[in-house]
């Protein structure tokens, strides 16, 4: 599945160019002399030169070679000497059983190996092209990158054992230095290098100053061709690389049936697994492949490690979970990060339609993280369905919402016009919040009005409402592009009401207000820390005053997290623990009587699955703002601001509600203080 070189660009099209191709050399000996172009090419290994027709020489790279006894021997090479005739398939797939031994290696080049029928100076190109021409500097910072690469490069692989060989061919990587491969090299090269199409680099520890090998990096390099810091291996291991990839020619059936073998078997344990995690209703599975795979869960906020495994088995099951995955990039790499998505309703890609999610998942939103002193980092997001029946009103309560925050979210559902903000954090329920008031919005409506989502992607379902997807993109600019003209197209599509699942840039912003101001009802999220950081957040982001000030306008904004619950039958009294730092601290806050009705985290039992806790809750601060409110924010008195909205408008903070919480035994101490500060300090604005 990685993505393979362009074969047309080099050398199905004899009148292709590669950029820069110039005529002319210039040569480099150790004392940065430069040769006499007339002087005749040095033969390969040996001193001895070959007699070559001046009028037909080609251009030249002369690279300084190490020989054996230590001493530096001005060495010429030309592409010719590098790269490969076309070579029939039928001879290619026997070409690897005369494939020189490290032995043999070793011993001194004979004059039948100074010419060979595939390397002579007559031998024209694959493609009608001059050489590279290459100067002195080039020369100097390819040896210099190669000598950095070699010094900073690890080798964390068993380059030996046959799940190497597999893993490296998997997900269609191929060997493109084979003959009749988009680049080939002749037999003499390819006892020294191996290039993939994914960009991994062999190279025989013994020849990573060579000149072939340092002049064959500049031509890959050159031509545009992905290739990575190189990877010293033994002329063993090499020559087990080309001899598996003539097994994969010549039996490629055989070799499939293995791999969908492999990827089924993979592909069954990422479906145990995820069912593993539902049971448990867990937000995030994490995984970590480094020396060993280290499977973790996050169940009500809590990191826990789940099961661990050996690397090998982590980097097949990343590489299933990509290939599973509906919605991602073509191509699977492994050194760049990635995102995909897999949706509950249809089966995992290449399973025959026999693997599918649990029935309570509705999707999976995966990230691909290239990671330190590891390999592998991906994360999912678990979304799961909303089984329950309950009316409008108590499928948000079931969130955690009071009996005030349920009347406020009815009272800015039926505001008509104008936009509300949910902020918080990665993780908060915003999402959630968000489709419970949708779908609640549309109920009340009776389904006769006309709701538009754009979100990237859509992760809850929301009956009766056009939701519109973001086309998928690799990078974030391209991302908010998309994202943009998915927003403008929703304007035009005769919305009643948007919503938007968050608002990044500038553009989705303005997009945004423009709805507003058009007399739609518009929802959505950003990233701020407070329900009145909204509005520093928005102005910093480039929205203009005059529509920041404008209570018609700007309707409702809130702050919302999530408070892990405490498990009822473990929990333990704050008044059996005096000395402890929290409970000090409540008592300051709040007197005997705070100690009296609060609890602290229990050891855990067989009902919370000795956690101490079970569940989590929303809680939030609600601001329904006035224009002396929005003026005293933008003017920077943020803390009048504050007063103002605690003492006129009746505002409770997230603090606030986050206490009474507590004090009916639902949170305990130490959760209000991870999230509002200590109970003993004031609230900063």
């Amino acid at each position: 599945m990685d993505e393979q070189p362009n074969k047309t660009d080099i050398y199905s099209n004899p009148e292709s160019s590669v950029d820069g191709l110039e005529s002319g050399s210039v040569e480099t000996q150790t004392d940065s002399s430069v040769q006499n172009l007339d002087e005749p090419k040095a033969d390969i290994n040996t001193d001895s030169p070959i007699e070559t027709d001046p009028s037909k020489q080609e251009d030249t790279v002369s690279l300084a070679n190490v020989a054996a006894d230590g001493q530096e021997a001005p060495v010429q090479y030309s592409e010719s000497d590098i790269l490969a005739r076309p070579v029939p398939l039928s001879e290619s797939l026997t070409s690897l059983q005369d494939y020189p031994t490290e032995a043999q290696k070793q011993e001194p080049p004979t004059e039948s190996a100074v010419e060979p029928e595939n390397i002579t100076a007559e031998t024209p190109l694959t493609v009608e092209e001059k050489d590279v021409p290459v100067t002195e500097s080039d020369l100097a910072s390819a040896e210099e990158d190669a000598k950095t690469d070699d010094s900073e490069s690890s080798d964390p692989e068993d380059y030996s054992s046959v799940q190497f060989l597999k893993d490296l061919y998997a997900n269609g990587n191929e060997c493109i230095t084979m003959a009749n491969s988009s680049f080939p090299v002749n037999e003499e090269t390819r006892s020294m290098l191996a290039l993939f199409s994914n960009g991994r680099f062999f190279v025989v520890d013994q020849y990573r100053y060579d000149g072939r090998v340092l002049g064959f990096e500049y031509i890959a390099k050159k031509r545009r061709l992905q290739i990575g810091e190189p990877e010293l291996v033994t002329a063993t291991v090499l020559k087990d690389i080309y001899e598996y990839a003539v097994q994969m020619r010549a039996n490629p059936n055989a070799l499939s049936e293995e791999e969908n073998k492999e990827q089924a078997r993979m592909q069954r344990d990422f479906v145990t697994v995820i069912s593993r995690a539902a049971m448990n209703q867990v937000s995030d599975i994490h995984i970590v492949v480094a020396d060993h795979t280290t499977v973790m869960f996050r169940v009500n906020g809590l990191m826990q490690t789940e099961m661990e495994y050996n690397k090998e088995w982590g980097e097949s099951f990343v590489r299933a979970a990509f290939a599973s995955a509906d919605i991602s990039d073509s191509n699977y790499a492994q050194n760049e990060y990635q995102a995909a998505q897999k949706l509950g309703r249809t089966p995992l890609r290449g399973s025959g339609g026999r693997l599918v999610l649990p029935k309570n998942v509705l999707g999976i939103r995966l990230q691909f993280n290239p990671i330190a002193f590891g390999t592998r980092y991906v994360v999912m997001r678990l979304l799961y369905a909303d089984e329950s029946n309950a009316s409008p009103e108590a499928a948000i309560a079931d969130l955690g919402f009071n009996k005030r925050d349920i009347d406020l979210f009815y009272q800015l559902r039926a505001v008509p016009t104008g936009i509300v903000i949910v902020s918080g954090p990665t993780g908060s329920g915003k999402s959630t919040t968000l489709q419970r008031n949708m779908i609640a919005m549309l109920q009340e409506r009776n389904y006769e009005t006309n709701l538009i989502t754009v979100e990237d992607p859509p992760e809850y379902p929301i009956p009766g409402a056009r939701q519109m997807p973001v086309t998928n993109a690799s990078i974030e600019e391209a991302k908010d592009r998309e994202f943009t003209k998915a927003l403008a197209a929703a304007l035009r599509s005769d919305p009643d009401s948007l919503m938007i699942g968050e608002i990044r840039t500038l553009s989705a912003a303005d997009l945004a207000f423009r709805g507003a101001l058009s007399g739609h009802n518009v929802w959505t999220t950003l990233h701020a820390n407070t329900a009145g950081a909204i509005l520093l957040r928005l102005k910093d982001m480039g929205v203009e005053d005059f529509k920041l000030q404008d209570p018609t306008i700007m309707r409702g904004m809130l702050a919302q997290r999530l408070f892990r619950k405490l498990c009822p039958f473990c929990r333990i009294p704050a008044s059996q623990h005096p000395e402890h730092p929290s409970v000090q601290r409540l008592r300051n806050a709040l007197g005997d009587v705070g100690v009296e009705h609060a609890y602290l985290r229990g050891p855990g039992c067989a009902d919370c699955d000795f956690r101490g806790v079970k569940g989590r809750i929303a809680v939030a601060e609600f601001i329904l703002p006035d224009s002396t409110f929005l003026n005293l924010t933008l003017k920077g008195e943020v803390q009048k601001a504050q007063n103002y909205w605690i003492n006129d408008l009746n505002g409770r903070t997230l603090r606030e509600n986050a206490i009474s919480q507590m004090l009916q035994g639902v949170i305990d101490i130490e959760e209000v203080e991870r999230w509002t500060g200590f109970l003993d300090q004031p609230i900063l604005a």
